[in-house]
Order: C-alpha cells, then sequence, then structure tokens
C-alpha cells in the first residue's frame, strides 16, 4: 500500500491545511453513501481517513516521518492509525466535516446525531509506562494497574436513581442537537450543535443516581497487560483500542494511549539502535594489548584490545545493540577506549616510568588513528624486552 502522503495525493512538506483539503476531496469522492455496495470505494475511503488521522496529529505525523506505520502499532500493541476500522473512519469524517448541510443532504445523514454520539465517547486514557533498555532489546510484556470508569451497577449505566428513568429533553425534543440556518450568496449552511439543555444526550435525568451522581460510571482498578515491541523509544506510543474509560451513559469504551519512557542506563549510551560503552584500559593494556569482559545488553561479551591502540579509538561488537522497531536490522555495540592516566603513582611504578621515559620516542605531532606505531611500540619493548 503507499504510504499516507501518497494516499492523500500530497507532499511530505505539505501543510496541516493542504492535508485537511486533499482529504476532504477524496473523502466525499470515496464515501460509501456516494459508493454503495462497493467494497472498493468503502476500503479506500478508510485508508484515506486513516492517512489524515495520522498526519493531521503533529506527534503522530513526526513518528511517521521517523518510522514509518510501523511505529504507529495499534490495536493491542501500537499506537496511531493501525487498527483503524470503518467505524473509526466514519467518526473522523463527521468529527471534521459533519456539520454543513451539504454534506448531510448529500449523503442523508444525521450529521449532528454522530456528533453527538461522538461526544459521549469516552476520552483516551493516557498512562506512562517505564522500561528498561533490556527491556527494549527483547520486547515485554508488562501489567499495569490503571483506574478506570467502568459501568455503575446500581442504575446499569443509565444516570438514574433505581425506579427512575430519564425523560426526553423539552428544549430539543430528543434530537439532542440545536440547528441554526444561515443564508449567504454561496448558499445555506446549516450550523448544528449540542443541546444547550441536556448537552447533546437528547435526555434529562431528574433523579440522578446516587452511586455515580448520574454520570452512569464509577472507578475501578483494572489489571491490563501492555505488549511492548522490542526497539522502541521515548517517542513512542502505544493506543490499546476500546481497553479505556466507558463512554458516557452506555457510549463505547475509549482508548488506552501508554507512553513509553525508556529508562537511561548507566552502563551505555544510546545511538539509535547502537550502544556505546566507555571502556577505560591502563598504559599496559593498551601497550601489550588483552582481552576484557565488558558488560553487553545480554550480559558480558569479551572484547579483544590489540596492542598498540590508542585512547579515542573504537571497537566493535557486531549485532549487540538494540533491534530496530521493525526488527529487519539490529545495532552494535561500540567500544570507546580511554586509556587512563593514574592520578597517584607508588614508588615503583614511578622507576618504571622514569625507566620508560629515558627509551620513549617523542610524541608524533600528527596522530594518525589505527596505525598504532611510535610510542606504544616503544612502550611494548620496554615492557616485553622485545
Amino acid at each position: 500500500m503507499s504510504n499516507y502522503y501518497q494516499l492523500l495525493g500530497v507532499s511530505d512538506q505539505a501543510s496541516s491545511e493542504e492535508i485537511k483539503k486533499a482529504y476532504r476531496k477524496l473523502a466525499l469522492e470515496y464515501h460509501p453513501d456516494r459508493n454503495q455496495g462497493s467494497p472498493d470505494a468503502e476500503e479506500r475511503f478508510k485508508e484515506v481517513t486513516e492517512a489524515y488521522e495520522v498526519l493531521r496529529d503533529s506527534e503522530k505525523r513526526a513518528v511517521y516521518d521517523r518510522y514509518g506505520k510501523q511505529g504507529l502499532r495499534g490495536s493491542s500493541r501500537g499506537s496511531g492509525a493501525a487498527g483503524f476500522d470503518f467505524s473509526d473512519a466514519i467518526d473522523v469524517f463527521m468529527r471534521d466535516f459533519g456539520g454543513f448541510s451539504g454534506l448531510e443532504d448529500m449523503f442523508g445523514m444525521g450529521g449532528a446525531r454522530s456528533q453527538r454520539k461522538s461526544s459521549r465517547k469516552a476520552q483516551p486514557v493516557r498512562i506512562r509506562l517505564s522500561l528498561t533498555l533490556a527491556e527494549v532489546a527483547t520486547g515485554v510484556t508488562k501489567t499495569v494497574k490503571v483506574a478506570l470508569l467502568d459501568e455503575c451497577g446500581a442504575c446499569d449505566g443509565s444516570g438514574a436513581e433505581a425506579g427512575t428513568r430519564a425523560q426526553p429533553c423539552a428544549n430539543c425534543g430528543g434530537a439532542g442537537e440545536e440547528r441554526h440556518v444561515q443564508r449567504s450568496a454561496f448558499g445555506q449552511f446549516v450550523s448544528v450543535q449540542p443541546c444547550r439543555t441536556c448537552g447533546g444526550e437528547g435526555r434529562v435525568i431528574a433523579e440522578p443516581c446516587l452511586q455515580c451522581s448520574g454520570d452512569g460510571r464509577v472507578r475501578f482498578e483494572r489489571s491490563i497487560e501492555v505488549e511492548v515491541p522490542a526497539g522502541v523509544t521515548s517517542e513512542n506510543f502505544l493506543t490499546l483500542r476500546g481497553r479505556g474509560n466507558m463512554g458516557h451513559q452506555g457510549a463505547g469504551r475509549g482508548d488506552l494511549v501508554v507512553l513509553l519512557e525508556v529508562q537511561d542506563d548507566p552502563r551505555f549510551v544510546r545511538d539509535g539502535p547502537d550502544l556505546i560503552y566507555e571502556l577505560p584500559i591502563t598504559y599496559t593494556q593498551a601497550a601489550l594489548g588483552t582481552q576484557i569482559d565488558v558488560p553487553s545488553i545480554e550480559g558480558v561479551a569479551r572484547v579483544t584490545i590489540p596492542a598498540g591502540i590508542q585512547s579515542g579509538e573504537r571497537l566493535t561488537l557486531k549485532e549487540l545493540g538494540l533491534p530496530d522497531l521493525n526488527g529487519n536490522v539490529r545495532g552494535d555495540q561500540v567500544i570507546n577506549i580511554c586509556v587512563w592516566t593514574p592520578h597517584d603513582l607508588t614508588p615503583e611504578q614511578e622507576d618504571a616510568l622514569r625507566q620508560l621515559a629515558r627509551v620513549e620516542s617523542p610524541a608524533p605531532k600528527i596522530v594518525k588513528r589505527g596505525t598504532r606505531k611510535g610510542f606504544w611500540s616503544r612502550v611494548k619493548e620496554v615492557f616485553t624486552g622485545g
């Protein structure tokens, strides 16, 4: 499938207004009420709406631009638009364009009623989930406890006290909407707004439930499993669709958005999929070469220090870094060599270094990385007799 920008026919530098304009044109073209009985048009409508829903949101767009659709994993694992279905597409379309009479007349829709339903739908619940670098390396499933709004058992979600029920709103006649017609040289526009008396519900509760104060929901603590794929960063988030709060008075559940926070690891610096490790070594280890066990994301790795290595040189342990989010490649562990100079010398150490000073060559004016000649070759000769 084409990428989101290609689906909407815009460039990746398009402004928010250009994206909205392009989506509106395509949504009108492929809307199912204009193409009844056409599965292809319905699928196309869903695709362009999914693209619009991501690109209109600056945070989702930034994630998409950097990681592609794979970075917007949805349903139980992901974020952004993945798991986007046809009902979501209709909700998005009516949310942004349902207030114009032209659209309602064209499609025969109750735009305000769809808006009213959307307004009752629970807003996303956002929580933060802390991850270690080791968990990022492998992926992890974590159980989190979240206080969520659920149906009130005392009133079965109606919001009315037992033995009573809500009555139709006298102001809007139960429609839940107020319409205002405006005429201009360009035609007739109908402004549809939720009823000010009932808040768009179409009904009024005279005797609210004492348990939930008329809301129809009470808060419970729930345990929810969150499956985190390998390779995520603190810029990623996961959207668990339909796992958030119950909607107001019987409306569907909202989403649970999990904001990921990857903890700093004192051993490594993360550079994309690569892990940087600073390794201090002594004069003699640098001069003579050695093997040293270093921490890795998988435990311990052995690194070979070649004789004559210079401070600032790098060694690479292939594929001991982190996987990328797509799971296609794995980064490396990069070892930064730092030759350690001691502060306090014993008399024996001072004598040895003075002996070295008498035979060593002057330091080169220009250091050629990777040559490993000159000074350290003389150091090796002193300590090995070579």
